[in-house]
């Protein structure tokens, strides 16, 4: 079997950061936050990686990635689009950016042709992840009619920020310790030493445990997941497509297919610190981890030497 395929979503607006922030650098050579995942994912054996971005930063992605990227793995692109929609359907009024995660997810679809992990752009998720993922799919195998997934399950308290509210996939085990449901929390924060949601927006807050399993886009596939996110694209452009603010999420569907019994999902616990850039004051603190990751062996000082 081939060795497993990297797909990384990058085509997110970033508009909260204010910029396009794939491509702002936060290692000691101009290295930016894919350039680690990456790293650390050829480091873990995966063998081809696909890029899904929007056309509109092709050039400017190309140029900042790929010219290191390339030369050293299979590299692919693919793009997301916010009219890249079944037959039938159109956008709606007043709608200006792409469908969200499920929809970035299955554009990949003609660019893989073996076990797959999904992630996201922006996000730091550390050597041990990629590991275990890797690990996981290499075996991986649907049986029976189920799909064989996994999910890396970070510890919340290791995902939050303090400058502002962040989206995560609030996990719950089954007795099994397979992912029995997740579901979106679109408005996690913290209070001092305290975290807590509000549901849609609102004014009411509840606490959650800071050690409770989330979801940071870390998924492991078969093939058969793009099945899954076509048959379920025209379902969510029927019943939500007319609000301009709905997204397909891919834990949604990743959720729904638990529910159904079409998927076993493998919790791989990591307990690596997320970093990101969600927002603009994130970066100093990602800059300070990554140059004491470099000055303790962790990376070389010029990533791709």
């Amino acid at each position: 079997m081939a060795g497993p395929h990297l797909v990384v979503m990058a085509a997110g607006i970033g508009s909260r950061y204010g910029g396009l922030k794939q491509v702002d650098p936060v290692g000691p050579s101009g290295e930016i936050v894919i350039d680690y995942s990456i790293y650390d994912a050829l480091r873990a054996g995966f063998q081809r990686v696909v890029f899904v971005i929007r056309r509109d930063i092709e050039d400017v992605f190309r140029e900042k990635v790929g010219r290191s990227i390339e030369s050293r793995v299979d590299t692919r692109y693919v793009f997301q689009q916010l009219d890249a929609l079944p037959a039938g359907f159109a956008p709606p009024p007043g709608r200006t950016k792409p469908w969200g995660t499920g929809q970035a997810a299955l554009v990949a679809r003609d660019a893989v042709d073996a076990n797959c992990a999904v992630i996201n752009a922006d996000d730091y998720y550390g050597p041990a992840s990629f590991a275990i993922l890797a690990e996981h799919l290499r075996r991986a195998d649907d049986r029976n009619g189920v799909a064989d997934y996994a999910m890396v399950a970070f510890r919340l308290r290791n995902t939050v920020t303090e400058h502002g509210h962040v989206a995560r996939g609030v996990c719950t085990a089954g007795p099994d310790g397979r992912l029995a449901s997740i579901v979106e929390r679109t408005r996690i924060q913290t209070f001092g030493h305290a975290i807590r949601f509000s549901e849609d927006g609102g004014d009411a807050w509840t606490d959650i445990a800071p050690d409770t399993p989330v979801s940071m886009n870390m998924w492991g596939f078969t093939p058969s997941v793009f099945d899954a996110l076509a048959e379920g694209f025209p379902r969510f452009l029927r019943d939500r497509g007319a609000d301009p603010k709905a997204e397909y999420f891919l834990p949604s569907v990743v959720n729904d297919l638990i529910q159904d019994g079409k998927a076993a999902v493998r919790i791989l616990p990591t307990d690596e610190k997320w970093y990101g850039v969600t927002y603009q004051q994130d970066k100093p603190e990602l800059k300070a981890f990554i140059a004491r990751q470099v000055r303790d062996g962790r990376y070389p000082e010029k990533l791709w030497s």
